[in-house]
């Protein structure tokens, strides 16, 4: 099957990275020089620290879009944490581009929102008022507003704002857009984003990065041994 993603996946420059930089330390990531990306929704997961939120945060800028996220139109940031890693990229694209695209993460979602705002209330606009709802309200809102067909999406942790049954909205409206020639870079720990039929799963854990399959995730297995065997596991843990 040829792959007409807007995003086919990317390619490391090492040399461009410094010998002593924490780049170079990082399990998942170290030696890797290509990744590609095959489905047109491809999950990262692994433990904390393991280089998930680096990667995509990378891709994100090099893609021209800001570190905090928002648009490529979006020109703003409150705090200037990239790492070297994006200006080692060279993204390999696809024949047919991305006619949207967004950069959505959970712990700067307050800063894209009020900007979400500023922009909106310009000639043609229509205000959303994100910071009059719950966290999550706002953060599903702006998702619903802000995906379509044929876009480019990258969301780091969008289960952080969400409640499980809001997680299910947003998995519905993914796959309304993959429908629709959407691409989404996904990174969760949720057993519930992860289950969508058809996405790739790209684990950070035990060594460079590698496919693995859902029940493979730590998502799943700690998730269904806590919900199976709660009594156990507390009881083992306290």
């Amino acid at each position: 099957m040829i792959n007409d993603l807007p995003l086919r996946g990317l390619f490391i420059d090492w040399d461009k990275i410094e010998e002593g930089n924490y780049l170079r330390r990082i399990p998942a990531l170290a030696g890797v020089g290509e990744i590609t990306f095959r489905n047109p929704v491809t999950f990262f997961v692994g433990e904390n620290g393991s280089g998930k939120s680096t990667l995509l945060e990378a891709i994100a800028v090099a893609a021209g879009f800001y570190p905090d996220g928002g648009t490529r139109n979006y020109s703003f940031s409150t705090y200037d944490s990239h790492s070297e890693l994006c200006g080692a990229l060279r993204l390999s694209r696809g024949i047919r581009r991305a006619s949207h695209g967004y950069f959505l993460r959970a712990e700067s979602f307050y800063n894209v929102a009020t900007k979400e705002e500023e922009y909106s209330r310009g000639p043609g606009g229509k205000p959303q008022h994100f910071h009059e709802r719950s966290h999550g309200e706002s953060f599903l809102a702006l998702a619903q507003n802000s995906f379509r067909g044929g876009g480019l999406y990258l969301l780091d942790e969008p289960e952080a704002a969400l409640s499980p049954q809001r997680q299910l909205t947003l998995m519905l409206e993914i796959h309304r857009c993959v429908q629709e020639k959407a691409q989404f870079l996904i990174v969760t720990h949720s057993p519930i984003l992860l289950g969508l039929p058809g996405a790739e799963i790209l684990s950070f854990d035990d060594g460079p990065v590698h496919p693995c399959s859902y029940e493979e995730t730590d998502s799943y297995q700690v998730t269904s041994m806590f919900i199976n065997h709660r009594e156990q596991v507390l009881k083992r843990l306290l």
